[in-house]
């Protein structure tokens, strides 16, 4: 898998025959191989911006770019060849077993039957199984997952796709500990670009390269994690009051919340 370099150029969104923007003038550009976190309160457009970068929405105005080709530009099928995304919620009827879900990662590539390339094609899903820790769940259906397992499948389904850009709604939502780890330390180490939203915002510090903070659909700030995540700026953006603490013996920084006014 190679990575892209993304670039968001005052992209915006608003829902057809209804007045107002759910996401304003949006800019940003990030390197190939980083790893970009999007924070914000319930309804700042998280979620509309991911959709934006993986081609469920168009921009009114704007462009998504990948390696300076614009996905509206593209066919459905060579933006799948680059842009593969994990969501929130997932159909939990398939009558589909977990193999059967990560092979259709193989999708775009496929040109009908008799394909060159099926050989091939198993020792990606093979190794997407792998890297996911599914081995002991191919034959089970998705319906019959938990909710994390079902997450842990979509990943799969995803890495399966191998993509230049891959795009995670709240990737650890339904994970334990320990699950939820195992994908943190796999997004360090994918050797891709990244996009994820994340709600856990001292998670969001340690894991992305860079932070996109939004607040009602427009941009506080982008950059690193110590640059925007400011007592001021994250106080400001979810109406609470915000400590920056260090852990000992780690020397960790830690964001604490609490409701109401500052504590002496």
């Amino acid at each position: 898998m190679n990575a892209a370099q993304l670039s968001v150029k005052n992209v915006s969104w608003a829902p057809k025959h209804k007045s107002g923007n759910v996401l304003f003038s949006t800019t940003f550009e990030l390197k190939a191989g980083n790893v970009l976190g999007i924070v914000g309160p319930n309804g700042a457009g998280k979620t509309t911006l991911l959709r934006l970068l993986y081609r469920f929405h168009k921009p009114i105005t704007g462009s998504v770019e990948i390696n300076g080709r614009d996905i509206w530009k593209l066919s459905a099928r060579e933006t799948a060849k680059q842009v593969a995304a994990v969501l929130q919620e997932h159909p939990s009827d398939f009558s589909l077993t977990v193999r059967e879900i990560v092979s259709l990662g193989r999708t775009p590539f496929r040109h009908g039957f008799g394909s060159n390339h099926e050989e091939n094609d198993q020792i990606i899903i093979e190794s997407a199984i792998k890297l996911l820790g599914l081995e002991g769940l191919t034959h089970r259906y998705l319906g019959t997952l938990s909710g994390g397992e079902r997450q842990r499948v979509m990943v799969a389904r995803a890495l399966a796709q191998e993509p230049k850009l891959l795009v995670l709604d709240e990737p650890t939502n339904h994970l334990d500990i320990k699950h939820q780890l195992e994908v943190l330390e796999l997004i360090r180490n994918l050797s891709i670009t990244i996009v994820t939203s994340l709600h856990d915002l001292n998670l969001a510090s340690n894991v992305c390269d860079q932070i996109l903070l939004l607040k009602c659909g427009r941009t506080v700030g982008y950059g690193q994690a110590s640059e925007v995540l400011s007592e001021k700026a994250v106080s400001e953006a979810f109406q609470v009051g915000v400590h920056r603490e260090i852990l000992h013996p780690s020397n960790t920084d830690f964001l604490t919340f609490h409701l109401g006014k500052e504590k002496n």
